[in-house]
């Protein structure tokens, strides 16, 4: 898949079929509607194209207005949006920059300068709810309507179900926050996952007994946060087990090398022999968050912050151990 910032190159596809979203975690929903616009795409002959953005428009305005708490927790980081899309087929994603410039847009504006003049756009799929351009005002009439007047088909998809719930990011959003993992598999259609590099902490975990891989979460906002049962894959031939905090990490030191920032530190509970101490850093991992055991906790001090590692890693064990969990990790070994 190739990926663009903004529509401004040369190696943009002339023509596409495209579909717009922020594609919070690609969701089943997006997953449906990626399928649809692939099929489109292919019948007239033109690339399929996704366009997204990036940062998520309700962060701009949240930002703009000084509201931080209109801001959306995140699902996923933009590396795992753009490997998500790969993975449904998309020939080409561009992740346009969400400025003041882009908000101020009129509707019509938006279709002549960005899917007309900027994407080619032959045909265009959008979900029930889409609506575009300064202050919104742009709706699928108008762009439909744009469409018989300007030379593209335009087609909106329904709100995709599971089990007579409605897909969507801020129900994978609930789910995750809520700590019900199981029921955020099945909107997204697979475990929730985080991947990244592998970055320097302070190794506090090493005196501690617990050594941790490291991946920065790029947003302030993460929509799950607290202490997990994981598998972690891509260090090993096999899925790796594992207890990870995902957040700010309240018993630590605000100013140590990530002060500040979201990480997701994850302690294996078999580490691989041949990897030694350092064999892990700067590899790209994806971590699987299975099951929450509780939200982060404020320790005092490093003995009992060194007690509650060691519960969080027996009670991992212990879930690992059930029939639930057996069965989740045998269907992780087959889709690998």
């Amino acid at each position: 898949m190739k990926v663009f910032r903004g529509f401004n190159h040369p190696g943009v596809s002339q023509a596409c079929a495209l579909t717009i979203g922020n594609f919070d975690g690609v969701h089943r929903g997006h997953q449906a509607m990626l399928a649809l616009l692939k099929g489109e795409a292919q019948q007239r002959g033109v690339p399929s194209c996704a366009m997204t953005f990036e940062p998520h428009p309700r962060d701009y305005f949240a930002a703009a207005t000084h509201k931080p708490e209109l801001a959306p927790a995140r699902i996923g980081t933009l590396r795992d949006k753009l490997t998500d899309l790969a993975q449904c087929g998309v020939d080409q994603t561009v992740v346009l920059p969400f400025d003041a410039r882009l908000a101020a847009l009129s509707p019509q504006a938006f279709i002549d300068d960005v899917l007309v003049k900027g994407l080619g756009a032959k045909y265009v799929l959008v979900g029930d709810d889409f609506r575009f351009g300064f202050k919104r005002a742009g709706d699928y009439a108008m762009l439909d309507a744009a469409g018989v007047a300007q030379g593209f088909d335009v087609a909106r998809m329904n709100s995709y179900e599971v089990h007579g719930l409605r897909v969507s990011s801020s129900a994978v959003r609930d789910a995750l926050s809520e700590g019900r993992m199981d029921d955020a598999a099945r909107l997204l259609g697979r475990p929730y996952r985080i991947s990244g590099h592998v970055v320097h902490g302070r190794k506090l975990g090493r005196e501690l007994g617990f050594r941790t891989l490291n991946l920065r979460f790029s947003h302030w906002k993460p929509a799950a946060s607290g202490i997990f049962v994981v598998l972690v894959h891509g260090l090993d031939a096999v899925p790796l087990a594992g207890v990870a905090n995902l957040g700010i990490r309240p018993s630590l030191d605000p100013n140590d090398v990530n002060g500040g920032r979201v990480l997701l530190e994850t302690h294996c509970l078999d580490w691989p022999q041949r990897l030694g101490a350092e064999g892990a850093y700067g590899k790209i991992i994806r971590v699987e968050l299975l099951h929450k055991l509780h939200g982060e906790l404020k320790y005092d001090g490093l003995d009992a912050l060194q007690k509650g590692i060691a519960r969080d890693c027996d009670d991992a064990r212990a879930y690992l151990a059930s029939p639930h969990a057996q069965t989740h990790r045998q269907t992780t070994r087959d889709r690998i």
